[in-house]
């Protein structure tokens, strides 16, 4: 197996069209691929599939730990011939950056660099990324992977496989630009004039499930990056050093959830709407026995047959909130599972469609499921961004009192209630309905969280289910249990 990490100088480089690029021409090599996405992104990791045909795969050293993240990439990576990573922000960025991965993983980097606007200039970038790499050997990585690390970057060649121009204006252009790289291998360029674009929104790119990338477009981001780029060379300098490691932790500690039981029939809304998932969390639950059942808050009448749970995820249900208003009866039928004790396990967006209505960004109100009775009300700046740390206040669908699990949020929109005053859960005034203590990255203190009613738990943190070994074991065993 083959492997690289698509890294950039900086945030809006490129790195995200160059991955789809690479993915689109080593696909029409005939090449079995499988994409990741650094960081908790759920965006970039969808447009992999359009290409690819199978999920992309968040790998988050933050959220699940060195050794959760090697054992995901393990997973996957066993039937594929090439594995492609990509970064987040600049190379260098964060605590657990992107060339911190590449280290853990061992696998070389491929650097791209915007060229708008320079020229020889370009040499200079090349250069001090190179040289900084020695530094990133204390950026916290565990010993042996830091030993790994430095052995890397005695020869930068190792490390840094190559470097890819983005928006270069012509091959007199992209000449200047390869004379001013030393020591480094130029393997390419996308033209500036390429005329590919994804269509954005408030919270970033269109998502897949609005098929914002036509197959022409495909083709066409495949025959260019051939043509321009040597994928060729690339595919020679994506050595296979990775050490496959097991996975079998997370199974080990479900074992006593045995498959002769009673199968588990999850409910997993799947739409325009609600598409934010972990693809990991899905496969988590299906280890531990759980069928995954599909299906549309926008489109379906109902809750499908014969389930036990429903897990509504993240996603633009305000673009969408006058369907979903629409659909009385999918409203209704929701309301009512969960006023009957049934399991609803939400977040992000899914709260936004549990809460009393959604308040667009012109302050027009869509009636939702009315199972908590605060609005959710849209803002025009961001209202929260982070990676965030919970621990259970009280026992719940996803662990016991005292639990630490791990998670991001990323939205616009804030529940709508009465400051200094508990929400009312279904015309009732309640005291704490807040099952979460929610701490950021580090460890101060947020607020109190994750809504519940009953057995609905709701909250606006998407958590990896890879943070802690016992979220799956306590959420099936939960369910089991009502």
């Amino acid at each position: 197996m083959q492997g690289l990490v698509i890294a950039g100088t900086h945030s809006g480089c490129g790195k995200t069209t160059v991955t789809l690029g690479i993915l689109a021409a080593l696909s029409k090599k005939g090449l079995r691929i499988r994409s990741f996405k650094a960081g908790p992104d759920f965006i970039d990791m969808g447009l992999h599939s359009i290409i690819t045909g199978r999920p992309s795969i968040n790998l988050d050293v933050w959220m699940c730990g060195e050794k959760s993240v090697i054992n995901s990439f393990a997973r996957y990576t066993e039937d594929v011939d090439i594995a492609v990573v990509e970064g987040v922000m600049g190379m260098y960025d964060g605590e657990y950056s992107t060339a911190h991965l590449a280290a853990l993983l061992n696998l070389p980097v491929l650097l791209v660099v915007d060229a708008y606007g320079m020229a020889e200039s370009a040499g200079a970038i090349v250069k001090g990324f190179a040289d900084f790499g020695i530094r990133v050997a204390d950026c916290g990585l565990q010993a042996a992977h830091r030993n790994n690390l430095k052995s890397q970057i005695t020869n930068h060649k190792s490390f840094i496989a190559g470097v890819v121009f983005n928006r270069v204006a012509s091959e007199r252009h992209y000449e200047r630009l390869k004379k001013s790289v030393h020591d480094m291998p130029v393997l390419g360029y996308l033209p500036r004039d390429i005329n590919f674009e994804i269509p954005h929104r408030h919270l970033g790119l269109m998502v897949a499930e609005e098929s914002p990338i036509s197959d022409e477009s495909i083709t066409m981001l495949a025959d260019t990056v051939l043509k321009h780029i040597d994928v060729d060379l690339l595919l020679q300098k994506c050595h296979a050093e990775f050490v496959s490691a097991s996975y079998e932790t997370l199974k080990q500690v479900q074992g006593d959830i045995t498959q002769n039981s009673k199968l588990l029939k999850i409910a997993v809304a799947h739409d325009k709407a609600f598409c934010f998932y972990y693809e990991e969390n899905m496969d988590l639950l299906r280890d531990a026995g759980a069928e995954i059942v599909r299906f549309s808050l926008l489109s379906d009448s109902g809750i499908p047959d014969g389930v036990d749970v429903i897990y509504i995820g993240g996603g633009y249900p305000e673009i969408y909130a006058g369907e979903l208003s629409r659909n009385i009866n999918m409203l209704k039928s929701i309301n009512e599972w969960a006023a009957m004790d049934k399991p609803i396990y939400a977040e992000c967006g899914g709260l936004m469609y549990l809460s009393q209505g959604i308040l667009d960004f012109n302050g027009t109100f869509y009636k939702m499921a009315g199972v908590f009775q605060f609005r959710t009300r849209m803002k025009k700046e961001r209202a929260y961004l982070g990676y965030r740390e919970i621990i259970l206040k009280k026992d719940c669908i996803l662990g016991k009192k005292g639990a630490i699990l791990r998670g991001h949020e990323f939205h616009y929109s804030t529940p709508l209630y009465p400051p200094l005053i508990p929400p009312l859960v279904r015309g009732e005034l309640k005291g704490d309905i807040t099952c979460y203590s929610l701490f950021n990255n580090r460890g101060e203190y947020l607020q109190d969280e994750g809504y519940s009613f009953k057995n609905t738990l709701a909250s606006y943190v998407h958590i990896h289910f890879g943070s802690n070994a016992y979220i799956v074991k306590n959420f099936v065993s939960f369910i089991k249990e009502q």
